[in-house]
């Protein structure tokens, strides 16, 4: 957009919202105020745009705001090194550096008052100031950093003309009036973002690489090596955002005793009283986020989620949009960005003696939290995007050692709890029974076999187990329902409660099951399929007559 296509936009433009701007700039405005007024003008709306008169910045950073503008700076480093104005020459003498950075500091403070700060900025070349090529470059890149820290977005150098600024006092070229003014524009419609209080973050595969109810204490990495460093780093992250006042929650699908054994070892970075809650339980994890803001009283807006599973993000952001979500990284070169996104979520300028105690302070307010019992979102949607592929191994006459690890390993989604040897699987094949997994894949890849079920030849289930890996996408709806359309379906199921296999209980519960306080318990598989057929439309099944289709 040229300068007279700019005017032709705003002599035409009718109506639209009021949209006052105060352009906070060292240099003079015009022409950057009429392309923010096309700009709004695109979008709808008036822009009534002020700015500050010549080199007057520093005064309005130091008067009181009581005026309803919003306020956009368009910063330059000679914003907080005044002596790299190229306007103004090069100084006879120079402070020392250290000097012109607590001078700049001075400034990015009083910028950190203003609570709406809406900052840009363009990274112009600095004066020759010093006689080393070095430290001129040094501070140019410490003031890009101090930008940084104030949130500010960071523009191209190529936006400041040195000849225009010389001529005519605008620093931006002509080539960029249109763009930043659409950068201008785009802060200035921009909500007030909330600032981030709360983290809460999943345990398995998260803040340590394993499943703690499946491969034990001594079965997960958290440490400095090749395996753990990635749940390492994230440790100390949390550790540093704890100190700085951020407040530490995690939610896992899991027994309470387990989820905190590995922080009652005393072998990871942080402990159970880092954090100031520890919700273990098998209840969406958005009802228990919401649990806690209504706790703390505290606003969905201020928390922040991490888990490294997609349909977990999924559920939490479809039920809470408000929450922000972010996945954990799945490789370590993912890792720094992931690090950098919740510094700037939870980034902060000045940390008081408060900070450091902020945790203990809220613990005297969340006395408890007890397992919520809402549900969570509807995720059918999701899962039929995953593309879900359960494809169903019959394991009777070969190859049936992963079976054996499944029901001898997995504890939580068990039917009882009863370990089997490779012998006890031979005999209930010898008289006639059979043996069964399952391999899921979706369109991120193979989750290899995550299931595995043994069932004697009249047709009772004695053994079925399926990893928590796969919680939540209604396999073990699929696998059920392509054993109810078999010829002869299993008519009882062995169960056991045990201590841990509460979400085998919970599944037990819908419909198609007789009730569990009875030893068998019943499997009704015509009103299993007339129940539950939206959860297994989500899961494309793969029978062992058809596999080889499928692969």
């Amino acid at each position: 957009m040229t300068i007279i296509e700019a005017q032709r936009v705003v002599s035409t433009f009718q109506g639209g919202d009021p949209l006052p701007v105060l352009l906070a700039m060292s240099g003079t405005s015009e022409p950057l105020a009429m392309f923010v007024r096309a700009e709004a003008a695109k979008r709808h709306r008036s822009a009534e745009v002020r700015a500050l008169p010549f080199n007057t910045l520093m005064q309005a950073l130091l008067a009181d705001r009581e005026s309803a503008e919003v306020e956009v700076f368009v910063l330059l480093p000679w914003d907080f090194v005044p002596q790299a104005d190229w306007r103004s020459g090069i100084p006879a003498t120079l402070p020392a550096v250290d000097a012109l950075q607590r001078a700049a500091q001075r400034t990015a403070d009083l910028l950190l008052r203003r609570c709406d700060r809406r900052l840009l900025y363009v990274p112009a070349p600095l004066l020759p100031m010093s006689p080393d090529p070095a430290e001129n470059a040094a501070l140019a890149h410490w003031l890009l950093s101090l930008a940084m820290s104030l949130n500010a977005e960071v523009l191209s150098r190529d936006a400041f003309s040195l000849g225009v600024y010389l001529a005519a006092g605008c620093p931006i070229g002509g080539p960029w009036l249109a763009r930043v003014a659409e950068a201008v524009v785009d802060l200035a419609l921009a909500e007030r973002p909330t600032a981030c209080k709360v983290l809460v973050t999943d345990l398995d595969n998260v803040l340590w690489k394993g499943i703690i109810g499946e491969d034990g204490l001594d079965g997960i990495e958290f440490g400095a090596t090749a395996a753990g460093y990635r749940h390492f780093i994230f440790q100390s992250l949390l550790g540093k955002l704890k100190r700085e006042g951020v407040l530490l929650c995690a939610v896992s699908r899991n027994e309470q005793e387990i989820a905190l054994a590995p922080f009652r070892s005393g072998r990871m970075p942080l402990r159970e009283n880092d954090f100031l809650a520890i919700v273990a339980s098998y209840h969406a994890k958005s009802a228990q986020i919401q649990q806690l803001a209504h706790q703390l009283d505290l606003g969905l807006d201020s928390f922040v989620f991490v888990d490294d599973s997609p349909i977990e993000v999924a559920e939490v952001s479809a039920a809470l949009p408000a929450v922000r979500c972010v996945a954990f990284p799945q490789t370590d070169a993912a890792l720094p960005t992931f690090c950098n996104e919740l510094t700037h979520l939870f980034a902060k300028r000045v940390v008081t003696a408060e900070d450091g105690e902020r945790t203990e302070l809220y613990r005297r307010r969340l006395a408890s939290l007890p397992p919520s019992e809402a549900s969570g979102a509807d995720l059918t949607a999701f899962l039929r995007g995953l593309e879900m592929k359960l494809t169903i191994h019959d394991r009777s006459a070969d190859n049936r050692t992963r079976a054996v690890q499944l029901i001898n390993k997995t504890n939580q989604f068990n039917l009882n709890g009863r370990n089997v040897t490779d012998e006890d699987v031979a005999r209930l094949l010898a008289l006639g029974g059979r043996v069964y997994t399952a391999a899921l894949e979706d369109q991120h890849g193979s989750h290899g076999e995550i299931l595995a079920c043994l069932v004697s030849a009249d047709g009772l289930i004695t053994s079925f187990a399926m990893s928590c890996r796969v919680f939540q996408r209604r396999v073990e709806h699929a696998f059920f329902a392509w054993l109810a359309h078999q010829l002869n379906p299993p008519r009882q199921l062995d169960f056991v409660v045990t201590p841990r296999n509460a979400p085998f209980q919970q599944f037990l519960a819908v419909s198609g099951f007789g009730p569990s306080a009875e030893r068998p318990v019943r499997f009704d598989a015509g009103q299993f399929l007339s129940a539950h057929a939206g959860e297994c439309a989500v899961v494309t099944l793969c029978d062992p007559a058809a596999i080889s289709r499928c692969a």
